[in-house]
């Protein structure tokens, strides 16, 4: 099984973000689950939401504790809240953030971890480009796609305009697709590989 945390601020669509994870897992024929953690927090109060996603039925109900993969969607929370509790040095970490992982001074932190699974995203930016807003929930999909290989970006696009209707679907499609290109970037670029 593998279990998705994803941190973020009430209206930022981190419960939409893990729905959306899960519909794209289901649309590849595996099994899913979502949910979010949260009380009556008025907005921007931090939010967490749950993603599992298996090749067999998911019976487990509680919060994931020990994340395969840990999304950031508003990197205020950093030194907030504990964000990387329970991580596993082997996970996968996204952080939307322009900024360097040694200017959100977790250069530290990350030494514990393989450098190719703890990234930053400009998701916020990337969103605002193709969409007129810095909702990043879609576009931190694109990134986690091309990052963990556990979904596809086709799975991904089809979830979010399944949710998304029209113009709205196709311009977060494209973000989606503008961050996982950044992320095979900056993935080719740690493996010193030069570009085809």
């Amino acid at each position: 099984m593998f279990e998705v945390r994803i941190h973020g601020r009430g209206g930022q669509g981190v419960v939409t973000a893990a729905e959306l994870l899960a519909q794209a897992a289901f649309d590849e024929g595996r099994w899913a689950q979502a949910f979010p953690s949260f009380g009556s927090e008025r907005m921007g109060a931090p939010v967490v939401s749950f993603c599992r996603i298996d090749d067999h039925e998911i019976r487990t109900r509680e919060p994931v504790v020990a994340p395969d993969a840990l999304i950031v969607g508003d990197p205020t929370l950093l030194h907030q809240v504990d964000v990387f509790g329970g991580c596993k040095p082997d996970g996968f970490i996204l952080i939307n953030s322009a900024r360097s992982l040694d200017e959100l001074g977790l250069a530290e932190f990350a030494e514990g971890f393989r450098r190719e699974r703890m990234l930053t995203l400009p998701a916020a930016e990337i969103a605002r480009e193709h969409t007129g807003r810095a909702v990043a929930n879609a576009t931190l999909l694109g990134g986690f796609a091309a990052m963990t290989g556990w979904i596809s970006l086709d799975a991904v696009a089809r979830a979010i305009r399944g949710r998304f209707a029209g113009a709205v679907g196709e311009r977060n499609v494209a973000a989606a697709g503008a961050a996982r290109d950044f992320v095979e970037a900056e993935l080719l670029e740690l493996s010193g590989a030069s570009p085809a």
